[in-house]
């Protein structure tokens, strides 16, 4: 029996200029759909699990676009509720070389962001999950998100449900400040906590010493220290984080690191890829999804985190959020020397 996994989020339209037009001279967007939670439910269904998304989306024909492109992948929609008067949208233009790519929101006063906490009910949410995913976006959206996102996590602690959170911090939403005040106390109901270069310190206040993300230069002891004092601080079970290079927005270097009570007491580094960028977006809910799989169908957690490393390595070559890869395709990964063969 698979097990049942649900996150909780928002799904937006996302419109990208085509290859590598600026906004400023394209005539015509791609139109596909993406967030995080929803990155990361499509990924575990397309890796065999029960995946629920729970969110809120208006009746009209684009909200109900969004919930067929969560169901064309496998996505379990039962629990989304309907209403609201939009869907949030995000504008992407893709860098390359020296020139970053650019997000711009235009995500206010979406329905999910309306949503109170009373309209789910929980606790049906809940009976049977294995596991519960949310990130730092969510309670970003406003007060009654951060309520919702509250009352998912108590629910789900009832439940004995296992409860990750990647920190996620975007400064397009809110300021450092404001997200520590609100993400420091949601992180007693966390688990496994992820986080990127930066996000311990955006969101919680935890900076890694020697290390310029900017630069490209990362200080692998002072990652390390900081994931032993999260861990410590807030006697998470496992906490991950992932560690990029960026060299330009076409090359970056990926790995990540993982201290656990099981088999990573010490902070363990993951294989390192050296990867060409098509489509960075998403990248951290491919590693999120591809940690969660490793974590429930491993019995070694060096493994479940080789496991996610890869399978976020592969998302960074394919366009759109979702991380359209099968497991035997990441294992391939994981297990081989990523020469990018032709398989025949």
């Amino acid at each position: 029996m698979s097990k049942k996994i649900v996150t909780f989020g928002e799904i937006m339209l996302r419109l990208s200029t085509p290859g590598f037009n600026r906004f400023v001279q394209t005539q015509s967007f791609d139109a596909t759909y993406g967030g995080g939670e929803a990155n990361v439910a499509v990924s575990l269904a397309n890796y065999g699990f029960e995946s629920y998304f729970v969110t809120k989306l208006p009746e009209h024909e684009m909200g109900q676009s969004a919930v067929n492109h969560l169901r064309r992948f496998g996505v379990q929609c039962d629990c989304i509720v309907r209403g609201g008067d939009r869907i949030g949208i995000y504008f992407l233009e893709t860098g390359a070389s020296q020139r970053a790519s650019k997000v711009v929101y235009d995500r206010a006063n979406s329905a999910v962001s309306q949503m109170n906490s009373d309209e789910v009910n929980w606790e049906q949410v809940f009976e049977d999950a294995a596991w519960f995913h949310w990130t730092g976006i969510t309670p970003a959206l406003g007060k009654r998100s951060l309520e919702c996102v509250a009352a998912a996590c108590k629910a789900a602690r009832k439940a004995n449900v296992t409860i990750s959170c990647d920190l996620n911090f975007r400064k397009k939403l809110w300021t450092e400040n404001e997200a520590q005040q609100c993400m420091q106390p949601l992180m007693e109901y966390v688990d496994v906590c992820i986080a990127n270069e930066e996000d311990a310190e955006k969101s919680l206040g935890l900076k890694a010493a020697n290390s310029d993300v900017d630069s490209g230069e990362l200080h692998e002891t002072s990652y390390f220290k900081v994931a032993e004092k999260l861990k410590q601080l807030y006697d998470f079970k496992a906490v991950a984080i992932t560690l990029r290079e960026s060299f330009s927005a076409s090359r970056n270097g990926w790995s990540a690191l993982l201290i656990d009570e099981k088999d990573c007491s010490e902070p363990y580094r993951s294989r390192r890829y050296d990867i060409q960028i098509i489509d960075r977006v998403g990248g951290g809910d491919s590693f999120a999804s591809g940690l969660i799989y490793g974590l429930l169908s491993k019995t070694n957690t060096k493994d479940a985190l080789e496991f996610a490393v890869a399978a976020s390595c592969l998302k960074q070559t394919i366009s759109g959020d979702f991380n359209l890869v099968s497991v035997a395709e990441v294992e391939a990964l994981a297990q081989g020397s990523g020469s990018g063969r032709v398989d025949r």
